[in-house]
């Protein structure tokens, strides 16, 4: 089936972030093609040089699907069995681009226009691709984002906030401490509290969650460290406001915490005749901030096997995405 051959030659296609250069090549050549026949236009959009989104439009879009062309590393090729595809990708989000332009050609063949597909660049470092979108002044009525949800609409997907803490102290001989000061004390000692503080919790999208990602510092095992940090990474269910008082809080005195991103949590509409389910990751969804309009959050594939070295893609789910697809743009373009 189509489907598969195309999640499999996107998959083949190494598009690691910030190289997205061949994917993109690749995707605005094949949708040139389908957009001559039907009578659509493609036009590659520059967000940084060799990095560009891929926009395919037939007549006004009311509707525009879109999804990311980069992945995660390690890249690794695609192989399949009678249930799966596999590959670096395969469900974050190649198959997912697969389906979308399966859906759109079957969209074109019943004479149904005012579509788009929006592909960007950027999406797992820092949704450079969406933020260029939202910056250019065109955009749609409805947006189908396209992340793995195992095909049911998210009700809802959680933010980011990600700190820095870093802690500074004076160097000195081990046999003796007492003529130093060791920044891992300080930093463990607000690690500490920081475990400690009150998470938010939300009706829908549930509980906060907190990950101390990334620890460094010190210079020898017999030498007093004078430096140290942590990178620390919340889940968000709400604006942060909360969070960042209680950790500027926690911090005072023993480090400085410096936030370096903040992406909000979002709530998303339902539709009759949809399953839904709420995500915890992020998406680019914030990024475009409504610029492409109302959005909507549906993808075949699992968000446990993305980013892992068994990253795979439900054959059964790509086939019926399709038709979601199809669906949900039908429903919208009636709105």
């Amino acid at each position: 089936m189509k489907v598969f051959e195309l999640t499999r030659t996107l998959v083949d296609i190494d598009s690691v972030t910030p190289n997205e250069e061949q994917v993109g090549v690749y995707l605005a050549e094949h949708l040139s093609a389908l957009a001559s026949r039907t009578g659509g236009r493609v036009e590659r959009i520059e967000v940084e040089p060799h990095r560009y989104n891929v926009l395919a439009a037939w007549g006004q879009p009311v509707v525009t699907f879109s999804t990311h062309m980069d992945t995660v590393p390690p890249f690794f090729a695609s192989c399949e069995d009678d249930e799966w595809i596999w590959g670096r990708g395969a469900c974050d989000t190649k198959g997912i681009i697969a389906s979308m332009i399966c859906a759109i050609e079957g969209l074109l063949a019943e004479g149904t226009r005012g579509l788009a597909l929006l592909l960007v660049v950027g999406e797992e470092r820092n949704s450079a691709g969406a933020l260029a979108a939202a910056r250019d002044h065109r955009g749609s009525r409805f947006l189908i984002n396209g992340e793995p949800t195992e095909n049911r609409l998210a009700l809802g997907s959680k933010g980011a906030l990600r700190f820095e803490i870093t802690a500074k102290g004076r160097m000195a001989h081990s046999a003796y401490p007492h003529l130093g000061e060791s920044a891992i004390e300080k930093l463990l000692d607000v690690l500490e509290r920081v475990r400690r503080i009150p998470l938010a919790r939300d009706p829908v999208l549930g509980a906060s969650t907190l990950n101390i990602g990334l620890i460094q510092g010190g210079r020898a095992p017999n030498v007093i460290p004078d430096h140290a940090s942590a990178e620390i990474f919340v889940r968000l269910v709400d604006s942060g406001d909360s969070f960042r008082t209680a950790i500027a809080q926690t911090a005072e005195g023993l480090a400085d915490a410096q936030e370096v991103l903040c992406i909000p949590a979002v709530h998303l509409g339902a539709l009759d005749g949809f399953k839904t389910s709420v995500v915890s990751f992020t998406t680019d969804i914030p990024a475009f901030g409504g610029a492409w309009g109302e959005p909507f959050l549906i993808g075949p594939g699992s968000i446990h096997f993305a980013h892992t070295d068994e990253e795979r893609v439900p054959k059964a789910e790509l086939i019926e995405a399709i038709e979601i697809y199809k669906n949900l743009a039908r429903q919208l373009i009636k709105k």
